[in-house]
């Protein structure tokens, strides 16, 4: 069964969450904090991560990073009250897969679990190699490179990616891209898209090559570089 761990220190909050995610078939645990969440996840199989910022003794934001220091795969949904769009970038900038404002509905929270879970849990296509310039992807042994450097990134980076070399020279929209890479089928302001391209552009735009290019106002395309004279 997949098991969801619920970090926040209101245990209104962590009873209503544990059973929702009980109701909708999730088995769960439950942490106060940051230390005793980092501490349950060393010693469980854990597949998705909700956990609040607001916390004390380690917050949301320090639990993240110190998640993503030995562990780049399992996804973390964060929830606050704090809407600033620094926090929002802040948390995505550590690694975080979505992020949920307080209040939130039960059933948009639900909808957002299980967008990640689908996107990370799903079953695998067939291998496949792109390559794009100095660029390459093989999508079954999950690796980037740049020549011969490989490059790390998160899953959300790689699905990212791996839509845009898919559709080389290709435009992408960002309704298509936050359907299939964020599952997210509802009309949404959020700027997920713009934050997570420009991390795949601070990791893979360097000497000169820069292939992802923004059609502005409608997506984004992966574009082969011109051969050189």
């Amino acid at each position: 069964m997949t098991t969801v761990l619920v970090v926040d220190d209101e245990i209104g909050v962590r009873d209503l969450l544990s059973d929702a995610l009980h109701f909708a078939g999730y088995d769960t645990e439950v942490a106060t904090q940051g230390r005793e969440a980092l501490e349950l996840w060393r010693l469980k199989q854990i597949d998705l991560c909700v956990v609040d910022i607001n916390m004390p003794v380690m917050d949301g934001f320090e639990f993240l990073e110190t998640l993503r220091k030995s562990d780049l795969t399992t996804p973390v949904l964060l929830l606050s009250a704090r809407d600033a769009p620094e926090d929002i970038a802040r948390g995505l900038r550590y690694g975080a897969d979505d992020y949920v404002r307080k209040p939130f509905s039960v059933e948009e929270l639900l909808l957002r679990v299980g967008a990640i879970l689908r996107r990370t849990q799903g079953v695998e296509n067939d291998n496949q190699v792109y390559s794009c310039g100095p660029l390459s992807m093989d999508t079954d042994r999950h690796e980037v490179a740049f020549g011969d450097e490989p490059i790390e990134l998160s899953a959300t980076e790689f699905r990212l990616l791996e839509m845009l070399m898919s559709r080389l020279n290709r435009l992408v929209t960002r309704e298509q891209l936050l359907r299939d890479v964020w599952g997210m089928d509802f009309e949404t302001e959020t700027t997920v898209v713009d934050t997570y391209i420009s991390y795949l552009r601070h990791k893979l735009h360097r000497d000169g090559f820069a292939p992802i290019t923004t059609v502005r106002g409608v997506g984004f395309k992966m574009v082969t570089p011109a051969p050189t004279a």
